[in-house]
């Protein structure tokens, strides 16, 4: 299944297709995490202890996999302390899972709930628990998302949030389909099975857009690079940066 959403930025979509369906929302879903925190109200810089063990939305606890974490740093300070500001950031620069359940469990299921509904998102999308809840998924709790939700999400944030989508370090899916150097702000997210991306992208010679692509099957293969999956992202990117300066009309 593959979802494609085309827009110009904050403008109604010119490309729709299966837009509305939804897959599992990988690391796309931090991005809600990183909205939540920074409404939150908290001192970003207060530190925190870096630990792993989190409740689980199916009761009990669960913990990461060091091996299956795209960012070695956040592990590199367990047992000690790191600041709220740090780890949100390698959440979205390096999609860091251990980040991503600290910051969660400091500011709460719900309120990432209230910011898929400020965005206006669909019944569809819903991300009730944490990265690598095996016991939730045992239990059939899913992180779900919709390409168009993902866009909405991204037209719902501030200024000061969405600039910190810039800083992806992972430059495949959509960015790979871009020439060199093109300013975007995006977030991606694999397992296997899945890969997903969103992105506003910045072209210097026409007005910024919205793309977001999901897309389950055969074709993913979990890895960060030489994923198939992500080399057809990277070819619909490319073929949606030909057509730009049209996507106003």
């Amino acid at each position: 299944m593959l979802s494609l959403v085309v827009a110009p930025w904050r403008c109604p979509p010119v490309v729709l297709r299966n837009a509305d369906v939804p897959h599992e929302a990988a690391s796309t879903m931090k991005v809600a995490v990183l909205a939540a925190l920074h409404r939150s109200g908290q001192d970003l810089d207060r530190r925190i202890p870096v630990v792993n063990r989190f409740a689980s939305a199916a009761g009990g606890t669960f913990a990461n996999s060091r091996s299956g974490d795209s960012d070695p740093e956040p592990w590199e300070l367990l047992g000690g302390t790191a600041s709220l500001r740090w780890l949100a950031g390698r959440m979205v620069s390096h999609s860091s899972n251990l980040a991503t359940n600290l910051c969660l469990a400091h500011v709460g299921r719900e309120a990432v709930a209230e910011v898929w509904r400020r965005a206006g998102a669909s019944a569809a999308t819903d991300t009730p628990r944490g990265v690598e809840d095996q016991p939730a998924r045992a239990a059939g709790i899913f992180n779900r998302v919709t390409a168009h939700d993902l866009v909405r999400l991204l037209e719902s944030l501030e200024p000061e949030v969405l600039g910190l989508l810039e800083d992806n370090a992972h430059g495949v899916d959509l960015a790979a389909g871009l020439p060199p150097g093109t300013r975007l702000a995006s977030k991606n997210g694999w397992i296997t099975g899945v890969r997903n991306c969103v992105a506003v992208v910045h072209p210097p010679d026409a007005a910024p857009y919205a793309l977001a692509v999901c897309y389950t099957g055969p074709l993913a293969n979990g890895q960060d690079t030489g994923d198939p999956a992500a080399r057809l992202l990277a070819r619909l990117s490319a073929r949606v940066w030909r057509a730009r300066h049209g996507l106003t009309t």
